[in-house]
């Protein structure tokens, strides 16, 4: 998915403009890497809500134009209001086509209602790692990673040595060694505790079959008699 993004030169600097940049719709940012010096700029505010709401947009090369010159970027990092749907300020690192990048990539999980653990077992789903930090050339970059579950069973999980990356494209050094699970399928808590709590419970008397018979034949008796009359 090829996305686009505009930005103008800004010349005006510190927090007080910051503050009244956005108050008129902008959206200060920098652009950086590659080599080449920083560059500060801004943005439509409302152009880069809508693309910050795309999952590809945090997970792609971009192209970014700044008066008619385009670099390839990444977003690097944003900032919003605390409680408005506002940015308030965002970061852009431009890419070198011969250096690998590190990103985190989310994760798509599929086939989760046919995996065994699910469809036979009746368990859940549990997603450990929603996205994935990986390392790439940045023509390799993908926008997501598919994790199939079809073949998952109950109580078995799947690490990060078992995701099929494409190719060019390998988990940071830690993950690789660690090799964490990515996703699990379980029973769910309350069931587990409902079905314990339904077992038949068995009471041990330590009374052999034939001495159990002859109390209870003897309660029966006792049942069985009437209270004296009194005079």
């Amino acid at each position: 998915m090829k996305i686009e993004v505009t930005a103008f030169p800004r010349t005006s600097q510190g927090k007080g403009a910051s503050r009244r940049l956005r108050t008129t719709g902008r959206v200060p940012g920098v652009i950086y890497g590659a080599g080449v010096d920083a560059q500060s700029v801004e943005f439509d505010h409302k152009a880069l809500l809508r693309h910050l709401k795309l999952e590809a947009f945090h997970a792609s090369i971009l192209d970014l134009t700044v008066e008619g010159k385009k670099d390839r970027v990444l977003l690097r990092d944003f900032q919003m209001h605390p409680f408005k749907e506002q940015v308030q300020h965002v970061d852009f690192q431009r890419v070198d086509p011969k250096k690998k990048i590190h990103m985190a990539v989310p994760l798509h999980f599929m086939n989760a209602e046919i995996a065994p653990g699910v469809k036979l077992g009746k368990g859940v789903v549990q997603h450990i790692i929603n996205e994935l930090q990986i390392q790439c050339l940045p023509d390799h970059l993908p926008e997501f990673i598919e994790v199939d579950l079809k073949d998952l069973e109950l109580g078995h999980s799947l690490h990060v040595s078992d995701l099929k990356l494409p190719q060019g494209v390998e988990p940071m050094s830690k993950l690789k060694a660690d090799n964490p699970s990515v996703v699990t399928v379980q029973v769910p808590k309350e069931v587990a505790v409902e079905e314990e709590a339904a077992a038949p419970v068995t009471e041990i008397t330590g009374q052999t079959p034939e001495a159990a018979a002859a109390a209870a034949a003897g309660d029966k008796k006792d049942g069985d008699k009437k209270p004296a009359e009194k005079k």
